[in-house]
């Protein structure tokens, strides 16, 4: 059990939750906005999420529009179940990319893939050439990874590869983020284990290679069961530790801060998302630190 378990949902939302926000506490409606007209919109929402066209410029104003009814209401603790009945576009990519977006400052998927432009090959370039010689349980992983991948090559791929491969550096859980189902697998039919309560991305098929079809899990609910590809189910992932106020698993501590620092450029200069552990008081995660620092002195060398 972690130190905040034992406070009301509004504390303990409190004590990590503002971690990389900008906009957590809103006091105000926003200007023209009523009670009764945020109401209107929300039912809006509710009733174009049943549309096959809904315009998705509508929709995201909409949901900017309502930013402080959905942030209220996660403050009050409420439940997963309950958000996604109330608010079906939040575990939509459109509408969490508007909600990160208010409440971080931050384009979720528009960030994330900038990044992997700039930093992902360099990452996967020292993942291969120097990590391999130093740790040969990581070798072995590398070599799994690399048969599973086959011949596939692309953005998407190399972003698979970088995450099972970031996990394998820390001797992070890849159960942790992962929950593996056949390709045909229907929403109602995936088992989740008792202990998922974060995020997590359900592949539909025997790895993240093979796959086309993903899900994603929160609070053992399927929130969203049909996401095309593994670059939208990661920032879907990834938004949702902010978007609902969850903290980070110390099982992915390392991993989920390092892609947060390094491809989502949330780097706050104090306190953790993490539930408490040992080293949660430090500013950054000392083994992110050294990664960074190991890439950096990598890549001087590189040159």
């Amino acid at each position: 059990m972690s130190l905040t378990d034992k406070v009301p949902p509004e504390q303990r939302a409190a004590i990590q939750d503002t971690y990389g926000c900008i906009k957590w506490d809103l006091k105000f409606l926003p200007l023209g906005e009523t009670p009764e007209s945020q109401q209107e919109k929300k039912e809006k929402l509710k009733m174009m999420a049943q549309q096959t066209n809904a315009n998705p410029e509508e929709v995201k104003l909409l949901m900017k529009l309502t930013f402080y009814t959905q942030r209220k209401q996660v403050k009050q603790g409420k439940n997963i179940k309950y958000l996604l009945e109330e608010w079906p576009f939040w575990f939509d990519e459109l509408g969490m990319e508007v909600h990160f977006k208010e409440l971080t400052g931050i384009g979720l998927k528009e960030t994330f893939t900038r990044n992997v432009d700039l930093k992902g090959k360099r990452l996967l370039n020292y993942t291969n050439t120097v990590c391999v010689n130093k740790n040969k349980k990581f070798l072995q992983a590398l070599t799994k990874f690399k048969v599973m991948r086959g011949e596939l090559s692309g953005c998407s791929e190399d972003v698979k590869e970088m995450v099972l491969l970031l996990l394998s550096y820390f001797d992070e859980k890849e159960d942790a983020m992962f929950c593996y189902v056949e390709d045909t697998c229907l929403a109602g039919e995936v088992q989740m284990d008792q202990g998922h309560l974060t995020p997590i991305i359900v592949v539909c098929g025997r790895s993240c290679y093979s796959s086309r079809r993903f899900m994603l899990s929160v609070d053992r609910n399927i929130v969203q069961d049909n996401i095309p590809s593994f670059v939208s189910a990661l920032c879907m992932m990834f938004g949702s530790y902010y978007c609902v106020n969850i903290h980070y698993p110390s099982e992915l501590a390392s991993t989920l801060e390092c892609l947060q620092r390094c491809f989502f450029s949330i780097n706050p200069d104090k306190g953790s998302k993490v539930e408490k552990t040992n080293t949660s008081c430090l500013h950054v995660n000392p083994r992110v630190l050294t990664l960074i620092q190991d890439l950096s002195d990598h890549e001087w060398r590189d040159v």
